[in-house]
């Protein structure tokens, strides 16, 4: 695997007469993880106290596997891949896993990692896991932050409206999945 560092990226309705949003459109109570927590500095604020971490799945016959992220969420609405917040000293690659596995019901067994991209601000960072489908599956919604899964071909992608973080990304995580698939 290796690593890159990315350069920073151009950083619901509720019924009316309502005081609070549908249970569907709320955040989820409960426990929380010691990383699930805002940090900010000079580049801005990130979600994930020790970092955060997403898998990027491609199936070659189905595309990748897209999360439209829930409203409650940061940029709620937008498209982007399964993952959160860091747990303390987990490995990005084991996060993404379990992010992707928590969220999208993905298989870890099913997968091959092929590389890691990480956009690094020095007090916080995002890994990018890309990951190529071995065992094809069906994803399914396993928890309250996705409205919706999808396979989107490789080439339509970028026709969603993305997460800015990932949409910034995605031309080089496409160029360089569309390499490793050519070695393969």
């Amino acid at each position: 695997m290796d690593r890159t560092t990315a350069a920073n990226p151009a950083t619901a309705g509720s019924a009316p007469y309502s005081s609070s949003p549908p249970d569907e459109l709320r955040r989820p109570l409960g426990p929380r993880d010691p990383g699930d927590a805002w940090v900010e500095g000079d580049r801005g604020r990130f979600w994930g106290r020790f970092g955060s971490a997403g898998l990027l799945v491609h199936d070659p016959a189905k595309g990748v596997l897209l999360q439209h992220r829930a409203l409650w969420s940061d940029k709620g609405g937008t498209w982007g891949l399964p993952g959160g917040a860091l747990h303390q000293g987990e490995e990005a690659v084991h996060g993404a896993l379990r992010e992707a596995q928590e969220e999208a019901a993905v298989p870890p067994e099913n997968v091959r990692v092929l590389f890691t991209s990480v956009f690094d601000v020095g007090y916080w960072s995002y890994t990018t896991v890309v990951v190529e489908v071995l065992q094809p599956f069906d994803p399914a919604i396993s928890d309250p932050e996705s409205l919706e899964l999808q396979w989107v071909p490789l080439d339509r992608v970028g026709d969603k409206d993305l997460h800015p973080g990932f949409g910034a990304s995605w031309p080089d995580l496409q160029r360089r999945l569309l390499e490793a698939s050519t070695t393969l």
